[in-house]
């Protein structure tokens, strides 16, 4: 059982205190990444164990796998007990499989070799403006991942994590009741469409994206008992996308890609759509100043890695306007998500 979550410390760091904290940021991510691969957290989940117990289910070293919870025990993931052993924290329960929202397959993927070493390169990137994967590896992101089944099925169940709660947000705080069709293209196993058909009955949808794609997510369109109002169609992007839509949703597709790739994206979708379509950004929208946001260290992932971006208002933009669209809005959600409007100049 969870435990409740130590206080917050009350003494503030000093500057180079606070600056030294951030560059030990890896030995934390590395150490639950370890956690997460070794299903620490379902280890735990009915009662404390020791690690010499952990070591005997996952084969570790016994003292080194207690080093390992020790040194999380003291940021908040997972707790040593007086008697040696360890317990689950809210945090550490958030590693658990079995959890809604868990996030054992996100601090997989984040340290996972493909994705941990180009983080390294981000020199290489800042440099030159190119992701450091495809100087890695010779190819880009999503080829890799089609040649390394093991490591997109982490990521796509990385993806998946709060989706459900994300795309319920989009579909009740946009009003798509307005659209006959909605088109989501590199709609994925169709998270989204399946929020917005069923957030609104009369609407239908189609579902574009790979052929393989679009396989797997048929049985969870007809397990949604959507299949009579959602047409599923293979394709590439950066070729066509599917004829007369009444809005065109692109969910987390355009920071994937630079802008001029996000304008062929967006100038196949306006060629498809009637004169009185909508084309639908969900994504971040980055926001001025100096505040944290997510996005803003997220969008260091997209450039090490696969050579998009996070963008701000602005920046979006000039996105829509260099596609033939202009800006008509942005719809805030109850997730990190905004919904950015686009309309025919």
């Amino acid at each position: 059982m969870a435990i409740e979550e130590p206080p917050e410390r009350s003494s503030e760091l000093s500057p180079s205190q606070a600056l030294l904290q951030m560059t030990a940021g890896h030995w934390i991510s590395q150490a639950i990444y370890v956690a997460a691969k070794l299903g620490i957290a379902d280890l735990l989940r009915d009662s404390p164990k020791s690690s010499e117990e952990l070591a005997q289910y996952t084969g570790a070293h016994p003292h080194a796998l207690y080093r390992l919870l020790r040194a999380l025990a003291s940021v908040g993931v997972f707790r040593e007990r007086g008697d040696g052993s360890f317990e689950l924290t809210p945090r550490a329960t958030c590693l658990r499989s079995d959890v809604p929202g868990s996030l054992r397959a996100v601090a997989i993927m984040r340290c996972e070799p493909h994705f941990w070493r180009p983080c390294g390169r981000l020199l290489h990137s800042v440099q030159t403006g190119q992701p450091a994967f495809d100087e890695m590896y010779g190819m880009r992101f999503f080829e890799y991942l089609a040649q390394h089944p093991q490591d997109a099925t982490t990521f796509g169940q990385a993806m998946f994590v709060n989706v459900a709660q994300k795309h319920t947000a989009v579909a009740h705080a946009y009003d798509f009741s307005r659209f006959g069709t909605v088109v989501d293209v590199g709609g994925g196993h169709g998270a989204l469409l399946t929020a917005i058909l069923t957030t609104h009955p009369h609407v239908r949808g189609v579902l574009f994206d790979q052929p393989h794609v679009v396989e797997a997510a048929r049985p969870r369109i007809t397990a949604a008992g959507l299949a009579p109002r959602c047409d599923l169609v293979s394709g590439d992007f950066f070729a066509s996308v599917p004829a007369g839509g009444d809005a065109y949703t692109l969910s987390e597709i355009l920071h994937d890609w630079n802008d001029p790739q996000a304008t062929i994206i967006l100038r196949n979708i306006r060629r498809a759509m009637p004169e009185h379509g909508k084309v639908l950004i969900v994504e971040q929208v980055i926001p001025p100043g100096n505040d944290p946001h997510e996005g803003k260290l997220r969008d260091l992932t997209m450039l090490a890695i696969l050579g998009g971006l996070e963008r701000t208002k602005n920046e979006f933009r000039g996105l829509l306007r260099d596609a033939g669209f202009t800006l008509a809005g942005i719809t805030q959600t109850a997730s990190p998500m905004s919904v950015i409007e686009g309309v025919f100049v």
